[in-house]
């Protein structure tokens, strides 16, 4: 097949990338470099500095942290489970973990808002046990429970891909040579599962940081993140101008995230399957 046949097979994908990624883009920039009259401004860049938008960043940065950080520690050794029982792609654990995301995001969310909510089956099962009930719903808590939940397949993926890919010989070298099994932890597995793990990061803490749904359900809208900063701007502020502004800042985070992950997994071996 010449090239100019691929060329053409390719346009179909060309026109999907301008009227849904290039257009939508371009009309961000514009709203966020104008004002309500198009009239150019930084304003609505700056006013990420306002208290209540960098209390919101604030936030949504350290909540996602901490969520990304307790999705590695969580997927981390499942990821070692799974490589040690040789599982391949189609194997029942890994379906386990991808079945929920087959599920509505929106449906997930809303379960675990029925599981915590003060008469939720959570607290009616402790008080049928005679224990106190836990208040957990309406708070951060709650917030980094459902980026968690949400968000582990996208960390266990990637990093069990990137360990799948360690070959026996290696880790049978390693002990050979005298090494126990902390010491092909810490200097084999976990220095060439660095992709993955990278991946896995980038991967959680990048719909974490721009969520506004699990907020808005697990935090009462009580608990405003940058997220629903944004989001209420666009619908019910309809002050499209500083909303996209706002996304503009947000955008930042996400392009360091990715130059992070450009840099430690130029070959793409961290990616899931």
């Amino acid at each position: 097949m010449n090239s100019k046949k691929v060329r053409w097979l390719a346009a179909p994908y060309g026109l999907w990338m301008a009227g849904f990624i290039v257009i939508p883009l371009l009309m961000i920039f514009f709203y966020g470099l104008t004002d309500r009259n198009g009239a150019f401004t930084l304003s609505n860049l700056f006013s990420i500095a306002a208290p209540e938008h960098m209390k919101a960043l604030i936030l949504s940065l350290l909540l996602s942290a901490v969520s990304t950080v307790i999705c590695l520690i969580v997927a981390y050794p499942l990821a070692l489970i799974l490589r040690s029982r040789n599982i391949g792609k189609g194997g029942l654990m890994v379906f386990i973990f991808i079945l929920p995301m087959w599920m509505n995001f929106l449906l997930r969310t809303m379960a675990w808002q029925t599981l915590l909510e003060r008469n939720g089956v959570i607290n009616a099962l402790l008080a049928a046990l005679r224990l106190p009930p836990i208040a957990i719903i309406n708070t951060p808590a709650a917030i980094v429970l459902g980026m968690v939940y949400n968000f582990l397949p996208f960390m266990i993926l990637p990093v069990y891909n990137a360990l799948a890919k360690i070959g026996d010989d290696v880790i049978n070298a390693a002990k050979d040579l005298g090494a126990d099994e902390r010491q092909v932890l810490i200097r084999i597995l976990m220095p060439l599962s660095v992709p993955g793990i990278v991946s896995g990061i980038t991967m959680v803490f990048v719909p974490a940081l721009t969520t506004f749904v699990i907020s808005n359900l697990l935090g009462g809208s009580k608990i405003l993140l940058i997220g629903n900063v944004i989001e209420q701007e666009f619908t019910r502020g309809s002050n499209w101008n500083l909303g996209a502004g706002l996304s503009m800042v947000l955008m930042v985070f996400i392009l360091l995230s990715m130059a992070l992950l450009g840099r430690y997994d130029k070959s793409g071996e961290g990616g899931a399957f």
